[in-house]
């Protein structure tokens, strides 16, 4: 389930490309294969490109993709080649694999009951979670600035966000992140947003809602459900694209997605 609370939330050394183009890099500590891999992966998981599409797009076989991922071993002209073919932009892979650090996909418990406790602290992670800046949220929410920036700090804290100067921070959580399955912020929002979010009418530009009962086997409820994820990996890079464009010309929207075997209690009473 992808769940937001506010109107707008919802995840070295730089080296000389060109030269390096075609030819087998030795990488450096900072710029590790393995931490280079891992931002790309991410990246084509963040837009729902698995390794067979990628295969198709760039005329190579899946099992070569699997095992040029597997082994690490890529030269830079064929990152350059699986960027362009996947619509991600190459300076912002390498940028993120210069400045990355381990990041999570989901947080701990103690992380997410810190969360919940402090529903002004959920406010703001939620909103870091947006990529929302600091002088943003004070300009929404009732917050003033000191209160904020003590809030950042608290996130700072927990491992959520790494706070940096100027009131900046970077996420501690990768493209990937969810919440806790069943966890303290999926029963907060069970429990506290759930009737508010469908008591809207979902008649509003770019607005839907549907209800579609089916039986399925097994294969297609596991292959739809990767659909799904493929669907919330498009959104996120919806979401990191239109970062690019000024607040006026963004609104927030909210994705609700549950898929499960379920039968409405009612119904399940007239059973034989």
């Amino acid at each position: 389930m992808l769940c937001a609370l506010n109107k707008g939330a919802i995840f070295c050394t730089f080296v000389n490309a060109e030269k390096l183009i075609g030819q087998r890099t030795h990488w450096s500590p900072m710029s590790s294969p393995d931490m280079l891999l891992d931002v790309l992966r991410a990246e084509l998981r963040a837009a729902g490109i698995t390794y067979k599409t990628l295969a198709e797009r760039i005329a190579m076989s899946e099992s070569s993709i699997k095992r040029m991922f597997g082994q690490k071993d890529m030269t830079l002209s064929r990152l350059a080649q699986i960027c362009q073919a996947a619509g991600i932009a190459m300076e912002d892979v390498l940028r993120r694999a210069a400045d990355a650090r381990p990041q999570a996909d989901t947080l701990t418990l103690v992380q997410e009951n810190a969360l919940v406790a402090n529903p002004r602290l959920l406010l703001v992670g939620i909103c870091c979670l947006g990529h929302w800046s600091l002088e943003q949220v004070v300009e929404t929410y009732r917050l003033t600035p000191a209160e904020c920036i003590g809030l950042l700090v608290e996130l700072d804290r927990l491992g959520v966000i790494e706070l940096k100067p100027l009131n900046r921070y970077s996420l501690r959580v990768s493209n990937a992140f969810r919440w806790l399955p069943d966890g303290p912020v999926q029963r907060f929002f069970r429990d506290n947003v759930v009737g508010d979010y469908f008591n809207g009418r979902f008649d509003g530009a770019g607005e839907t809602l549907m209800c579609l009962p089916a039986r399925l086997s097994l294969a297609s409820a596991g292959e739809l459900a990767e659909r799904i994820h493929q669907l919330a990996g498009e959104l996120a890079r919806m979401h990191r694209n239109d970062r690019r464009l000024p607040p006026q010309e963004r609104d927030g929207f909210t994705l609700l997605v549950g898929f499960r075997s379920w039968e409405f209690a009612a119904f399940t009473a007239l059973r034989r």
